[in-house]
C-alpha cells in the first residue's frame, strides 16, 4: 500500500449524508447558503475571532485581501511557502519583494523587514510556515512605523495558538486554506478573517462579484464556496481535536525514533505556541542526501515531499532575483514526512529505520 506525505481525513459518510438532506430540500446550493453561514458562525466561535469568511480556496483568499486593502507596488513577503503566497502578489499585479527566512522558524526574518522598505512599499505578507507563527509583534510595530497593511497567509496554522490567540487571528488580514490535504478541510475551501467590520463588508463584496442585492456595487470576483464544502466542513469540525492528538502521537513517535545528530527541524520553541502538527519536516544534511533518502522511500512505495522547494525567489517566471541565501539553503534540504491521522506507528517505525539507514 503507497503511504503518500498525507491523506485526507474523511468524517464517517452517514454524518456527511445527513447534513446535506437538507440541501436536496431547499436546492440551495451555493450564494451563501445556509450551511456556508453555520459554518462561518462555528468557525468564529472555534477560532474566537470577530469576523470570518468562507471562501472557495487559500489562494483566492489572499488575491481578494491584496485587492480590498487597496495594496500597491512593492509588497514585503517570504521566499519559504508555496507558491501561492508569491503568485497572488504577481497575479494582482503587485511587485513581490524577498526578505529571508529565520535559520530556526523558517518564518519571514523581521529583523530584516525594515531595512527592505522604500517608498514604494504598501504591504507585508507573510507565512506561519508549517503553523508556527511570525514575530507578529516586531512585525506589528513595523508596520504601524511605515503606515503599511500586514496580511498572514495562515495556510498552515488551524488549531494552532499564540499566547492564547488563534495563530490566525493576527495582522490586518489573516488568511487561510481549508484545502483536502489540511488539518481541518472542507475539501476545497478556505477563509478570510479580519478585526474591521468595515474592511469585512467590503471583503464580502469581493467575494460575490461586488453584488449589492441586485445592484452591482463595485467591482469583485467569484471567491464564494458551495453548501457541499461547508457540509464537510461542519462534518470535519467537531473532530479536529481528535485528529490534532493523533498527529501529535505519530509526530512524537517520528520524533523517539529519527536520528537528530544527522537530522534538524524547525523549532517548537516560540513561548506561548501551542502546535497543531500540520506537518512533519526534517532538514537533511545536505540535497544529495535529501535526494538518496527520498529515493530510498520511494522504492518501498513511500511518498514524502520537498516542502517547500524551491525557494521563492528562484520561481522560473520571476523576471528578477532577490538573494535569501538561508532560504534557499533550507530549500534544498527540507522534506516532509508522512503525516496523517490514520498513520500507522509501525508505519512510522518503518519509515524512520528508512531514513536513519540512508543517512
Amino acid at each position: 500500500m503507497i503511504i503518500n506525505v498525507t491523506k485526507s481525513f474523511l468524517p464517517p459518510i452517514e454524518e456527511y449524508q445527513e447534513i446535506i438532506k437538507g440541501i436536496w430540500e431547499n436546492t440551495w446550493l451555493t450564494n451563501n447558503g445556509p450551511l456556508v453561514r453555520e459554518l462561518e458562525n462555528k468557525l468564529k466561535d472555534y477560532l474566537n475571532v470577530e469576523n470570518l469568511l468562507f471562501v472557495g480556496n487559500g489562494t483566492i483568499a489572499i488575491q481578494i485581501a491584496l485587492k480590498a486593502l487597496e495594496l500597491s507596488g512593492e509588497i514585503i513577503t517570504t521566499p519559504f511557502s508555496y507558491c501561492a503566497t508569491t503568485t497572488s502578489i504577481l497575479w494582482e499585479n503587485l511587485q513581490p519583494k524577498f526578505v529571508d527566512i529565520e535559520p530556526n522558524t523558517y518564518n519571514i526574518n523581521a529583523n530584516l523587514i525594515e531595512a527592505a522598505i522604500t517608498e514604494k512599499t504598501s504591504g507585508i505578507l507573510a507565512t506561519h510556515v508549517y503553523g508556527r507563527p511570525c514575530d507578529v509583534e516586531k512585525i506589528e510595530k513595523i508596520a504601524q512605523k511605515y503606515n503599511l497593511k500586514v496580511i498572514y497567509d495562515g495556510a498552515h496554522g488551524f488549531g494552532a495558538t499564540y499566547k492564547g490567540k488563534s495563530v490566525l487571528s493576527f495582522g490586518d488580514i489573516t488568511t487561510c486554506s481549508f484545502h483536502a490535504t489540511k488539518v481541518f478541510h472542507t475539501i476545497e475551501g478556505g477563509s478570510i478573517i479580519c478585526n474591521n467590520e468595515d474592511l469585512l463588508k467590503k471583503l464580502a463584496f469581493y467575494r460575490s462579484f461586488g453584488h449589492k442585492n441586485d445592484d452591482y456595487y463595485m467591482m469583485g470576483i467569484n471567491g464564494k464556496n458551495s453548501e457541499f464544502h461547508a457540509a464537510m466542513g461542519l462534518c470535519n469540525l467537531p473532530k479536529v481535536a481528535d485528529i490534532i492528538n493523533n498527529r501529535r502521537i505519530i509526530s512524537e513517535k517520528y520524533d523517539s525514533l529519527l536520528n537528530w545528530s544527522k537530522l534538524s527541524r524547525p523549532s517548537n520553541n516560540i513561548e506561548g505556541f501551542t502546535y497543531n502538527y500540520a506537518y512533519y519536516p526534517v532538514i537533511l544534511e545536505s540535497e544529495e542526501k535529501l535526494l538518496q533518502v527520498t529515493a530510498a522511500l520511494k522504492e518501498q512505495e513511500i511518498i514524502p515531499r520537498r516542502y517547500f522547494y524551491p525557494s521563492l525567489n528562484q520561481l522560473p517566471y520571476l523576471d528578477f532575483y532577490n538573494p535569501c541565501p538561508v532560504s534557499e539553503n533550507i530549500a534544498l534540504r527540507a522534506l516532509s514526512l508522512p503525516l496523517y491521522y490514520d498513520l500507522a506507528l509501525t508505519d512510522v517505525e518503518r519509515i524512520t529505520q528508512i531514513i536513519n539507514s540512508n543517512l
